[in-house]
């Protein structure tokens, strides 16, 4: 049978902030899989800020985007197509698949694609039992390492790793406030996700409101912005403590690099650490994770919301807004359900 493939290739790196132009639609004929190689149409494509960078002509921990090629996501898709003895038509994998409604997968491993459970929606793996939720999970206890009656900090809180790390600092007995904009989001996030307080910073000072808040101190922060945000939590740091430090967003669209933070000095005065991470150097440890924030889901003690936008033709607009502040949750991309 044959089959049209729809992708978007890389057109040009972005200068400053990302557009819909540096992208190009195109076409291709599917290819048959060879022996040993499966054929999956995608179902789900997953959105992160962290792909801006890999549109960068620079040494990351991930080779860029070559100019002309897919560019690269994860998603969930559905095996169409078999020659290899361990998949099986109708299953569905995880994988990077990158933009494109079908992708062969070849070579060792078939390029780590892992069969999707049966016993949860399919989109968790993209979520809450993704990559989303590790980066929480060991940002928040390898990095940050919380103690009961703490009080931790979490910037981009209604985002999809930050409302996980939340969430999860909640759990373990601390006293969780979240930053996030606008009036809905902040709502969320007390009244479904049960943080103590909420910094909405569209409409307040956020040094004003965490020096309110915050009158003993930060123990725990956990940064997925910079910028102005994280300068304003590194002045309420308390003795001893920890800075979690995952994303950068406010700044992956600027021409230059941002200016450093006013108060690092801080660091040293009140004996702080700050340290960066990059979730894949804990994959050996995955399972690990997964069984608790799995267990955690089951048991209705994490909330979390998918924020779903349908079809191939629009996935640099999806990308998009994670830049402008129109998503809620985590940023999917419907391209074919299971089945259909």
């Amino acid at each position: 049978m044959s089959r049209v493939n729809r992708r978007w290739l890389l057109a040009q790196r972005p200068v400053g902030m990302v557009e819909a132009g540096d992208f190009r639609f195109d076409e291709e004929p599917c290819p048959e899989p060879a022996e040993g190689e499966v054929l999956v149409r995608v179902c789900w494509l997953a959105f992160d800020p962290a792909m801006r960078g890999w549109m960068e002509d620079r040494e990351s921990y991930m080779p860029p985007v070559g100019i002309g090629e897919v560019m690269r996501g994860g998603g969930v898709a559905e095996v169409v197509a078999s020659r290899h003895p361990d998949y099986a038509e109708g299953e569905l994998v995880q994988g990077l698949f990158g933009w494109q409604e079908y992708a062969l997968m070849r070579g060792p491993g078939l390029q780590g694609l892992s069969r999707v459970p049966r016993d949860m929606p399919p989109t968790l793996v993209l979520s809450v039992l993704g990559i989303t939720g590790l980066t929480a999970w060991f940002g928040l206890y390898d990095i940050g390492q919380p103690e009961a009656g703490e009080t931790v900090v979490v910037s981009g809180a209604a985002g999809a790793t930050g409302s996980v790390a939340a969430q999860l600092a909640r759990l373990s007995g601390c006293r969780v406030i979240g930053i996030a904009g606008g009036p809905r989001k902040c709502a969320w996030l007390r009244d479904e996700a049960g943080l103590d307080d909420v910094v909405d910073y569209k409409a307040e000072n956020v040094g004003a409101r965490l020096r309110a808040l915050c009158p003993q101190g930060i123990d725990v922060y956990f940064d997925n912005v910079g910028g102005e945000i994280l300068d304003a939590a590194l002045a309420r740091l308390a003795l001893r403590a920890r800075v979690v430090m995952c994303g950068g967003i406010s700044g992956y669209n600027e021409k230059e690099p941002p200016a450093g933070p006013r108060n690092l000095m801080n660091i040293v005065i009140q004996r702080a650490r700050m340290q960066g991470f990059i979730v894949l150097d804990y994959a050996p440890r995955f399972p690990e994770a997964l069984g608790e924030l799995a267990g955690h889901v089951r048991e209705g003690r994490i909330a979390y919301l998918e924020d779903i936008q349908q079809g191939i033709e629009n996935a640099p607009r999806t990308f998009l807004r994670l830049f402008d502040g129109s998503n809620f949750g985590k940023q999917l991309l419907e391209l074919a359900p299971p089945g259909s």
